[in-house]
Order: C-alpha cells, then structure tokens, then sequence
C-alpha cells in the first residue's frame, strides 16, 4: 500500500470541515481547495482581487508545508460564483503561474463555502533532488 501523508500548517487557513489541507502520497501532492481566509484573522478577505490573492498565498503555503510549491503544480481547478469575472482572476493567477502555467480547469459554482467567490485546488509533485 502506498504511503498517504496528511499534511497541515498553521499559514493556511484550517479546514472548515471532516478534510485535510493536503495529502501527499509518493511524489505526487493534492490540496484541498483553498479560499481567501487570512489565516491569522480567519476572515475572508474583502472583495474578488483580495480573495484570489489570498488564496493563492493560502495555497503557497500548504504546497510549502507539503515540500514542494507552486513551480512545481501541474494541474489546478479555480471555482468561481461569478464567471464574468474570469478576466480578474485570470490576470492575478497570471501573476503567479507566469512562467509555463500547470494545466487548469475553471468552473462556475452555485456557491462557495462562507461565501467565498473563488476557491482553488491543485495537484503538484514533489522537487526531486536536481533541482
């Protein structure tokens, strides 16, 4: 059977329900989604540009707390309340993922959990020792 590891920081927001932040099985990483709660306050930041920034730090952070980063994300899925914002987001997630951008999917929800606008999760893999 292959090694499943929960993986759990304190710079990322907690769970808001029965999941783990991260698990990491082999050289593979899977995040849970992430909205944009400042960790340190535990409130959803203000407004779509503010959120989808802190939830990209948020997701910064577990991928960190896993071994690995953003760099190394392959795949992604942004869930968003309001797709006419797609352009907003898109350019913030530009920012981030500038340089060979990891496959996306970018869906349109009913809603989102604390009523948060977007959420993001991803799939990473681990750095291995060459780089």
């Amino acid at each position: 059977m292959t090694k499943r590891e929960v993986i759990h920081t304190d710079k990322a927001p907690a769970a808001v329900g029965p999941y783990s932040q991260a698990i990491r099985v082999g050289q593979w990483v899977f995040t849970a989604g992430q909205i944009g709660i400042n960790p340190t306050t535990g409130r959803l930041a203000e407004g779509l540009v503010a959120q989808t920034r802190q939830t990209l730090q948020n997701l910064e952070a577990v991928l960190v707390a896993a071994g690995t980063n953003l760099r190394h994300v392959v795949k992604t899925t942004i869930y968003m309340v309001d797709l006419s914002e797609f352009r907003t987001v898109n350019a913030i997630y530009g920012e981030v993922f500038d340089e060979n951008p990891p496959a996306r999917s970018t869906v349109q929800v009913a809603a989102l959990p604390l009523g948060a606008l977007v959420e993001i999760e991803a799939i990473a893999v681990l750095p291995n020792n060459e780089e």
